[in-house]
């Protein structure tokens, strides 16, 4: 048989390029005939990076800038010569992965660092600038980062707002005379809420880097005099757009300062790996991620590869740490979890070994089917 294995990352475990490896050694074991191509994927949050640029075959550059909470430190992006293509993943940067766990509050914490790679995208030359935004430690709607671009921000006395939790007072804004940009600025996100409000960044994700519900006012307080001010200068509402609030509020700031156009990171890595003449050819798909829930059915790329493989008919197993959604088998012809034969804790212990442990289980309880 023609497998494709296409997971996503394990979150905290696996990268998607190791879980890729690990489920392909497991399957071998068993059915050593199968012709098995590995295919890692991203939705555009960690691992983004290393994904797209293998797609595009571009090598990795290193260069300084400072992390969320402006510690200084060394960060990749990629670069492809040919085609003049940029890859910058947030997450290298200003990603809640690169802070001590709970030693920084988001007001503290900005994406200023993100412009010392704009910028020398923008020296390269470059002509198209995928940006992956997902895993960010922030909640500052891309404020530092502009900022870090030459946009001054003032209150009604005229003096420079520095930090993001002073933009309640903000008054006016104070356009660079040039802003380093490539004629193609995209910018991959895997969720759709707006800025603001119910199902906005701060009370959404805020909690998850570590808001708490006492400091929600402010937040949206802050995001919310950004939007009115910005909505004056550009005559346009960013805000309300699908996808302002992913990162953080960081997808709002790259499409209203920059004007970037905001894209499904799932649709972006399709695009560039020609996921779907893959999965057309394959008579199996193999895919997964650290937890199977309600959020994989909506949107999410490990759920929408299993919606197209059904639209396909062709088989569509899942591997996960833990599933628990009930509506699985509308995108998966299978979905199993590590904790199957394990606890949860020993299952990120030692995630490697076990997901290897399932997908030899899988390989060994599948019965193929003639294609369509």
């Amino acid at each position: 048989m023609r497998v494709l294995i296409v997971p996503d990352k394990f979150k905290g475990t696996l990268t998607a390029t190791a879980a890729a490896k690990v489920i392909a050694k497991g399957w071998r074991q068993i059915r050593p005939q199968d012709k098995v191509e590995l295919l890692p994927m991203s939705d555009g949050g960690d691992g983004f990076g290393e994904v797209l640029s293998a797609q595009v075959h571009a090598q990795a550059i290193r260069l300084q800038t400072v992390d969320a909470a402006r510690r200084r430190c060394r960060a990749l992006w990629w670069w492809e010569p040919k085609s003049k293509t940029a890859i910058i993943e947030s997450a290298n940067i200003i990603g809640l992965a690169q802070l001590p766990p709970g030693k920084f509050h988001p007001f503290e914490l900005d994406t200023s660092g993100l412009g010392a790679v704009i910028r020398a995208a923008a020296n390269k030359g470059a002509r198209h600038c995928l940006v992956g935004i997902g895993g960010s430690a922030t909640n500052d709607a891309g404020f530092g980062l502009v900022r870090s671009l030459g946009w001054g921000f003032a209150n009604r006395s005229g003096q420079a707002i520095t930090q993001w939790t002073q933009l309640h007072t903000l008054a006016n804004l104070h356009p660079p005379e040039s802003t380093p940009l490539s004629p193609s600025l995209i910018v991959a996100m895997d969720v759709q809420n707006p800025l603001l409000g119910a199902q906005g960044c701060t009370r959404v994700y805020g909690p998850q880097k570590g808001l708490r519900p006492g400091d929600f006012a402010l937040a949206e307080r802050c995001l919310r005099r950004l939007a009115r001010v910005t909505e004056r200068h550009f005559g346009v509402d960013y805000a309300q757009q699908p996808g302002a609030g992913a990162a953080g509020g960081l997808g709002f700031g790259f499409s209203c300062f920059l004007g970037a156009r905001l894209e499904s990171g799932f649709e972006v890595f399709a695009r560039y790996s020609g996921l779907v003449k893959r999965i057309d050819k394959a008579d199996v798909v193999l895919t997964g991620e650290g937890a199977i829930d309600r959020q994989t059915l909506m949107g999410k790329g490990v759920g929408q590869i299993g919606q197209w493989c059904r639209k396909r008919k062709i088989p569509c197993l899942a591997f996960a740490g833990t599933v628990l959604a009930n509506e699985t088998k509308v995108c998966f012809t299978s979905a199993r979890s590590l904790t199957e034969l394990t606890t949860l804790r020993e299952a990120k212990a030692r995630a490697a070994f076990w997901l290897e442990r399932l997908a030899i289980q899988v390989a060994r309880e599948w019965q193929p089917m003639r294609k369509r």
